[in-house]
């Protein structure tokens, strides 16, 4: 965890520097090199700032919020609701493709990997970026939620007219940290199998999206995965 710092995208690194500097972040490494200690932690520590490095600040267009990274075997890779070519898609990820298929009228993938979405400027963000493995929620209230709430707000502060995706009620919660006379955001329901059909399904975030970002001069994302 020494190299905690390099490893995130130079555009994050310099807008980020002075929380990489306070003692939220100092507990949190040590806190980190502990658990890797005594467990497994995922995802792996170059994968921990994935969503930096695939969507540089200047790129960014789009929010998704998560809230932890998946803690099974092989499945996070540090973007929220994704998992890498050939892992099997969780049941949340795989409603997500049902809304755009429905949405959109994309075939639904193969994979589950939606990197394709975060290199058009999807930031693909969880609340908490380090998870002990096969304990949901285990590294919350660390300091991972001090730190993506800074990244909430530096990209509300910096950018304009980018379009926030909150997808149940944690993700909602953080509507308070976004400036909405300047920005876009659009709620809805979780996409997991407990809240899915109280209002995800039909959402049609994905068209309204690009609608969004078509009427602010920028490109529609792409949503197609193969």
């Amino acid at each position: 965890m020494e190299n905690i710092n390099p490893q995130i995208e130079e555009s994050w690194k310099e807008l980020l520097s002075e929380q990489f500097k306070a003692d939220y972040f100092k507990k949190l490494k040590e806190f980190l090199v502990r658990e890797k200690k005594e467990y497994t932690v995922y995802p792996p520590g170059n994968k921990i700032f994935a969503a930096f490095e695939h969507t540089p600040f200047d790129n960014l267009k789009v929010v998704i919020l998560g809230q932890d990274p998946y803690h099974g075997a092989g499945q996070a890779h540090g973007l929220c609701f994704s998992v890498p070519d050939g892992i099997s898609k969780p049941p949340s990820l795989q409603n997500i493709f049902k809304e755009i298929n429905n949405d959109m009228g994309l075939p639904i993938p193969a994979s589950g990997n939606l990197e394709k979405w975060a290199k058009q400027g999807v930031l693909l963000l969880n609340a908490t970026l380090t998870v002990r493995a096969n304990r949901a929620g285990s590294h919350q209230g660390q300091g991972w939620e001090t730190f993506t709430d800074e990244v909430i707000r530096t990209i509300s502060k910096n950018k304009e007219s980018v379009v926030f995706l909150l997808w149940g009620n944690y993700a909602q919660a953080k509507e308070v940290l976004i400036d909405t006379t300047k920005h876009h955001v659009l709620k809805a329901p979780h996409p997991s199998p407990l809240s899915v059909s109280r209002g995800f399904f039909g959402c049609k975030h994905f068209s309204k999206t690009n609608i969004l970002l078509t009427n602010a001069g920028k490109h529609a994302i792409d949503w197609y995965i193969s």
